[in-house]
């Protein structure tokens, strides 16, 4: 069954492969797909990539 690319996603699949790079499990993402990374590794990667949108807001609109 091939699974078609969830054109509406919030994060690109250049930014997803550019934070499994930064973990380390671009290697699995790029030969399996994201059905061989692991549960804790896709956790991680929504982890950093909040992360990332945080710094990337106006700092007066942290309260």
């Amino acid at each position: 069954m091939s699974r078609r690319r969830n054109r509406n996603s919030i994060m690109s699949y250049e930014l997803k492969e550019q934070i499994a790079q930064e973990l380390g499990f671009a290697g699995t993402l790029h030969q399996e797909g994201f059905g061989g990374v692991s549960s804790r590794d896709c956790g991680n990667m929504v982890k950093m990539a909040i992360e990332l949108a945080e710094r990337n807001l106006p700092k007066n609109n942290m309260t």
